[in-house]
Protein backbone atom coordinates (compact mmCIF):
# COMPACT_ATOMS: atom_id res chain seq x y z
CA UNK A 1 0.00 0.00 0.00
CA UNK A 2 1.78 3.00 -0.88
CA UNK A 3 0.81 6.32 1.17
CA UNK A 4 1.90 9.73 0.25
CA UNK A 5 1.69 12.43 2.94
CA UNK A 6 2.48 16.26 2.50
CA UNK A 7 3.24 17.88 5.62
CA UNK A 8 4.96 22.28 5.82
CA UNK A 9 2.08 24.40 3.86
CA UNK A 10 0.86 27.32 5.59
CA UNK A 11 0.70 30.90 5.60
CA UNK A 12 3.45 33.22 4.10
CA UNK A 13 3.58 36.91 2.79
CA UNK A 14 4.83 37.66 -1.05
CA UNK A 15 8.41 37.37 -1.23
CA UNK A 16 8.89 35.03 1.34
CA UNK A 17 9.67 31.13 0.66
CA UNK A 18 8.35 27.78 2.01
CA UNK A 19 9.61 24.29 1.33
CA UNK A 20 6.58 21.21 1.12
CA UNK A 21 8.00 17.87 2.57
CA UNK A 22 6.43 14.63 1.27
CA UNK A 23 7.01 11.19 3.04
CA UNK A 24 6.34 7.92 0.91
CA UNK A 25 5.99 4.68 2.06
CA UNK A 26 4.79 1.26 0.20
CA UNK A 27 5.72 0.64 -3.42
CA UNK A 28 9.63 0.65 -4.94
CA UNK A 29 11.36 3.90 -3.88
CA UNK A 30 13.96 2.60 -6.43
CA UNK A 31 12.01 3.07 -9.31
CA UNK A 32 9.40 5.62 -8.70
CA UNK A 33 9.04 9.06 -10.04
CA UNK A 34 7.48 11.91 -8.26
CA UNK A 35 6.05 15.18 -8.13
CA UNK A 36 3.67 17.97 -7.00
CA UNK A 37 0.70 19.50 -8.20
CA UNK A 38 -1.50 22.22 -7.10
CA UNK A 39 -5.17 23.47 -7.45
CA UNK A 40 -6.34 27.04 -6.65
CA UNK A 41 -10.10 27.43 -6.15
CA UNK A 42 -12.01 27.07 -9.10
CA UNK A 43 -8.82 25.73 -11.26
CA UNK A 44 -7.63 23.00 -12.44
CA UNK A 45 -4.77 20.58 -10.95
CA UNK A 46 -1.67 22.28 -11.83
CA UNK A 47 1.43 20.00 -12.14
CA UNK A 48 4.12 21.99 -10.59
CA UNK A 49 7.49 19.76 -10.65
CA UNK A 50 8.79 16.11 -11.48
CA UNK A 51 12.10 14.36 -9.96
CA UNK A 52 12.90 11.15 -11.56
CA UNK A 53 15.02 8.35 -8.72
CA UNK A 54 18.37 9.46 -10.42
CA UNK A 55 17.32 13.21 -9.92
CA UNK A 56 16.42 14.35 -13.32
CA UNK A 57 14.07 17.58 -12.74
CA UNK A 58 11.14 18.90 -14.68
CA UNK A 59 9.53 21.96 -14.69
CA UNK A 60 6.58 24.17 -16.27
CA UNK A 61 8.47 27.23 -17.98
CA UNK A 62 6.23 29.36 -15.59
CA UNK A 63 7.51 28.16 -12.36
CA UNK A 64 11.75 27.31 -13.64
CA UNK A 65 13.71 29.48 -11.47
CA UNK A 66 11.48 30.32 -8.41
CA UNK A 67 10.75 26.44 -7.26
CA UNK A 68 12.90 23.46 -7.10
CA UNK A 69 12.01 19.88 -6.33
CA UNK A 70 14.06 17.28 -4.86
CA UNK A 71 14.12 14.01 -3.26
CA UNK A 72 15.87 11.94 -0.76
CA UNK A 73 16.08 8.69 -1.35
CA UNK A 74 17.67 6.95 2.05
CA UNK A 75 14.69 8.69 3.98
CA UNK A 76 12.04 8.03 0.89
CA UNK A 77 11.24 11.96 1.01
CA UNK A 78 10.31 14.49 -1.51
CA UNK A 79 10.84 18.41 -1.33
CA UNK A 80 9.05 21.10 -2.81
CA UNK A 81 11.41 24.03 -2.17
CA UNK A 82 9.35 27.64 -3.11
CA UNK A 83 10.67 31.39 -3.09
CA UNK A 84 10.24 35.03 -4.03
CA UNK A 85 5.98 33.79 -3.42
CA UNK A 86 3.37 35.45 -4.90
CA UNK A 87 -0.50 35.23 -4.28
CA UNK A 88 -1.22 33.40 -7.12
CA UNK A 89 0.98 30.54 -5.84
CA UNK A 90 -2.26 29.97 -3.41
CA UNK A 91 -3.39 26.39 -3.62
CA UNK A 92 -3.65 23.01 -2.55
CA UNK A 93 -0.36 21.20 -3.12
CA UNK A 94 -0.47 18.22 -3.80
CA UNK A 95 2.34 15.26 -3.94
CA UNK A 96 2.38 12.48 -6.34
CA UNK A 97 3.31 8.99 -7.06
CA UNK A 98 4.56 6.95 -10.43
CA UNK A 99 4.93 3.34 -9.55
CA UNK A 100 5.86 1.05 -13.35
CA UNK A 101 4.07 -2.37 -12.72
CA UNK A 102 5.59 -3.82 -15.52
CA UNK A 103 2.46 -2.83 -18.17
CA UNK A 104 2.78 0.93 -17.01
CA UNK A 105 2.09 3.34 -14.17
CA UNK A 106 0.24 3.07 -10.95
CA UNK A 107 -0.35 6.44 -9.63
CA UNK A 108 -0.89 7.82 -6.24
CA UNK A 109 -1.61 11.28 -4.21
CA UNK A 110 -1.15 12.28 -1.40
CA UNK A 111 -4.00 14.17 0.66
CA UNK A 112 -2.69 18.07 0.40
CA UNK A 113 -1.52 20.39 2.07
CA UNK A 114 -2.74 24.36 1.67
CA UNK A 115 -0.40 26.74 0.94
CA UNK A 116 -1.88 30.66 1.45
CA UNK A 117 0.56 33.92 0.19
CA UNK A 118 -0.73 36.86 1.15
CA UNK A 119 -0.59 39.81 -0.79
Amino acid sequence: QVQLVESGGGLVQAGESLRLSCAVSGGSFSTNVLGWYRQAPGKQREWVATITFGGTTTYPDSLKGRFTISRDNVKNMVYLQMNSMKPEDTAVYYCNGRFPNGRGWNEYWGQGTQVTVSS
